[in-house]
């Protein structure tokens, strides 16, 4: 089991140069935070579209939204908030039913999620957002580009698939992926109490290297995240809205994204599956596989991806 101190997140400091080129100076080990906040964010809440949702707000600029994936919470942009903050005001929720956002009995549809989002970034007077989202946080991301076009600047999608987009199928029926179909009551009753066993699936088969997915210190952050009341249940229904997704998205897409989208994938997970999906989608797509890397982009190649997002969003 790896050690916080020993596994701890890499921060990358960047800084522009020339014509706004990003060049990486050092990394340094950080040990996870389970409750503060990066130097100059701000804890909030917004009761906005039926739900209370918890995000976190710092920096000043153009405005840049983080979305996180399954098993994880806002916790998981630490290591990029502060950097995005240099130059952009960093929106950082907890999507519907995670973390400390409110877990109501339904809602957990892409496109209602996304709507959650947008009815936030209005609450603060922001017209205009890019948004980032990996797992479950693309497909929310995907779902606010497509009905709030005119509200997007950029997109990054990370590491997943988009439900309803050419051969979606092929993954969502994956036997190795069978917790998509995992869900109902008698699931609830047997992961009650084990939240951390059931994950360390997600966190280490979804690895190249379990030993440097994520960090011991955020798994216990995770873990005690969902075991709140509710939050399995809540975690449960993004899979399970996933057909619902499928028909949203195939409608969606009628009409493609005309802002710039960049989408990050692990070569030993998604592989090229997003990029395709995206070019679906999207007219302007940059995509980049990430070389020797699963599912778990931010904790298992900080230094490539930190630096893709930030010089994209810059």
């Amino acid at each position: 089991m790896n050690s916080p101190l020993t596994v701890s997140r890499r921060t990358w400091l960047a800084l522009s140069a020339g014509l706004g080129s990003l060049l990486v100076l050092a990394s340094l080990a950080v040990p996870s935070s389970a409750a503060a906040a990066p130097r100059g964010f701000e804890e909030r809440h917004a009761d906005v579209n039926g739900v209370r949702l918890r995000y976190l707000i710092g920096g000043q600029g153009s405005s840049v939204v983080l979305l996180h994936g399954y098993t994880q919470t806002s916790h998981m942009w630490q290591p990029l908030m502060p950097l995005l903050a240099q130059r952009h005001t960093v929106i950082v929720p907890d999507l519907r039913g995670a973390g400390g956002s409110s877990k109501p009995e339904s809602g957990y549809d892409k496109k209602t999620l996304a709507a959650d989002i947008h009815a936030l970034t209005s609450s603060l007077g922001l017209e205009r957002v890019s948004i980032v989202g990996h797992d479950i946080g693309l497909m929310v991301a995907y779902a606010y580009a497509a009905q709030f076009p005119q509200a997007t600047e950029r997109v990054v999608l990370m590491d997943a698939f988009l439900p309803g987009i050419g051969n979606w199928k092929d993954v969502w029926l994956l036997r190795d992926l069978w917790h998509f179909h995992f869900t109902g009551e008698v699931p609830l009753a047997l992961v009650k109490g084990r939240e951390r066993i059931y994950f360390e699936h997600f966190w280490n088969d979804f690895a190249a290297d379990p030993k440097r997915s994520v960090p011991e210190a955020d798994r216990r952050v995770y873990a005690k995240a969902y075991a709140q009341p509710g939050g399995m249940r809540a975690g449960f229904e993004y899979f399970k809205n996933f057909e619902r997704d499928a028909q949203d998205f195939a409608q969606l897409s009628a009409k493609r994204l005309p802002m710039p989208v960049l989408v990050l994938t692990g070569e030993k997970a998604g592989g090229t599956v997003l990029i395709e999906q995206a070019k679906a989608v999207a007219s302007d797509v940059q995509g980049q596989v990430v070389p020797g890397v699963g599912h778990w982009l931010m904790e298992e190649a900080p230094q490539t991806v930190i630096p893709a997002i930030t010089q994209f969003l810059n």
